[in-house]
């Protein structure tokens, strides 16, 4: 549940019965219409249905997550656990310690008939109660009202239960049917469901069944946001379509920033105001590099100049309500224009982008993408020398003797992407790297060339160039979408981008 927060002593508040009556009178009614059902409640059924098959006659957990105190009183943002929020369809800022129970349901013969999921939290409280007027955590004065248990029902189409109601219920029957829960979602929901589990008889081997019952869960969980469906398809249109308006709005403050001095931070307030306004906000920590920052691979302090002449490599994504986000880098000249070195290898890591778009297709494997790739940034590599001496592009491919290129290169090409940035991350290898690639699946697709100031195994002219192109792409029944390809990507496109937004500006 929600970490305990520490409360200031210097504060008083009014006691006296009088107040108390005073406060909980004289309030318009509220409102009985029940809200509609929301439109992505169609979408979570049948998830929540695929996940009943594979675990028949058990018990299943999955937390949203409490609130994190960020300092004394004062909470963090609450974000709901992605699976929470993928089985639920509740997105940003949505019910702090509530936990989703899919319990098991015996028809008449015994049988197993699926699950009946049933969500326990924290309701609206009334208004002539402590929490209404009092408590600045949960209390209606203070954060807003919550749904009654009668509106949750009506908006997800699930059974509704107050919380406190979780701990009886989760302990019913729990020492002769299987639990499995959300292990790194809650740790007090976590506490109870150990302790619900564990008997007189328990062994240390039974115990470490139980883990490995649950990380096989949280492994099911993961697997099984591979493949979108069409909600989550059009919640990424959305991510990634208001990326590029954040992009568009840097392009036109490039300027300012040169202006300014720390001129990275600018960059970084001019993204987050556009995915702030435009969605729940930034989906990750937006990497704004100019120069030789862009060679730190996650350069997130953001604390640079932004300098004429300079390449900018800005990763950053926008996160919609929903907590979908979009995963996008391109790499601007400040200036307006590439130097010709600058474009030197610029053009490398485009052409290894796009090699790596043409291995997308259902039935290749997610491993095809990278290797596609890294080849062409080989075979560059090669061209200019950069490789050890006797060492070609076979044998640097080669990943018992060579990977001398990850010098240069040094992380994956694609990732999976949806809720989370790193989508599907717990899924096994035989379902990620190894995995085929199949309709619906989202991934990135994100070569780069660094060549960090204090190299010396490259040519001087190199030193302090970083590249990096990424897009968004959609596998489909033929190939693939690439549903960022909205955005300039090869150098010619950009410089005309760049100079397109600063006439209008």
């Amino acid at each position: 549940m929600s970490e305990e927060q520490q409360q200031s002593d210097h504060r008083t508040r009014p006691k006296s019965e009088a107040f108390r009556s005073f406060i909980a009178q004289g309030w318009a009614e509220r409102s009985t219409q029940a809200p509609a059902r929301a439109d992505f409640a169609d979408y979570t059924q049948p998830r929540r249905e695929a996940l009943s098959a594979q675990f028949p006659g058990e018990r299943l957990v999955i937390p949203a997550g409490g609130l994190k105190v960020r300092s004394n009183d004062s909470d963090y943002v609450f974000r709901p656990h992605s699976a929470f929020a993928h089985l639920t369809g509740l997105g940003a800022d949505r019910e702090p310690d509530a936990v989703l129970v899919m319990e098991p349901i015996v028809d008449e013969e015994g049988e197993d008939a699926g699950h009946e999921p049933v969500l326990f939290f924290r309701p609206l409280a009334g208004r002539d109660t402590e929490e209404f007027f009092a408590d600045s955590r949960y209390g209606e004065f203070w954060v807003g009202g919550r749904p009654t248990l009668s509106e949750i029902e009506s908006e997800l189409g699930v059974r509704a239960r107050h919380i406190d109601e979780f701990p009886d219920a989760v302990a019913k029957d729990a020492g002769s049917i299987g639990v499995r829960v959300v292990r790194d979602a809650d740790a007090e929901v976590r506490g109870l469901i150990d302790q619900a589990r564990s008997t007189e008889a328990q062994t240390e081997e039974r115990t470490e069944q139980q883990r490995e019952m649950d990380a096989e869960f949280a492994r099911q969980l993961s697997t099984s946001r591979m493949v979108k469906d069409d909600y989550e398809i059009q919640q990424m249109r959305d991510a990634v379509e208001a990326t590029g308006h954040g992009f568009d709005a840097v392009i036109a403050d490039l300027p300012e920033a040169i202006k300014r001095g720390r001129g990275e931070r600018w960059v970084e307030g001019i993204f987050g105001l556009y995915a702030r306004h435009e969605g729940n906000g930034v989906g990750y920590d937006s990497i704004c590099a100019s120069g030789d920052h862009a060679n730190t691979l996650h350069w997130i302090k953001n604390t640079g100049d932004v300098k004429e002449g300079d390449l900018l490599l800005l990763d950053a994504g926008v996160e919609v309500d929903s907590l979908y986000t979009a995963d996008i880098t391109r790499t601007l000249p400040v200036s307006g224009t590439f130097s010709d070195v600058q474009r030197k290898v610029y053009d490398a890591v485009y052409a290894a982008q796009c090699a790596g778009f043409e291995a997308i297709k259902p039935g290749n494997k997610f491993s095809d993408v990278h290797a596609a790739a890294i080849r062409v940034i080989a075979e560059h590599l090669n061209a200019w020398g950069l490789l050890p001496d006797g060492v070609g592009v076979e044998e640097t491919l080669n990943a018992e003797t060579g990977m001398y290129h990850r010098r240069w290169m040094v992380h994956g090409t694609s990732h999976h992407l949806g809720l989370d940035v790193h989508d599907c991350a717990r899924a096994r290898a035989e379902d990620y790297v190894d995995g085929e690639l199949r309709p619906g699946m989202i991934l990135t697709v994100e070569p780069g060339l660094y060549f960090k100031s204090d190299d010396l195994l490259v040519p001087e002219e190199f030193r302090g160039i970083g590249v990096r192109i990424e897009d968004d792409v959609l596998v489909t029944d033929t190939g693939y979408d690439n549903l960022s390809g909205f955005m300039p990507r090869s150098s010619d496109e950009v410089e005309a981008w760049i100079a397109g937004i600063w006439a209008k500006s």
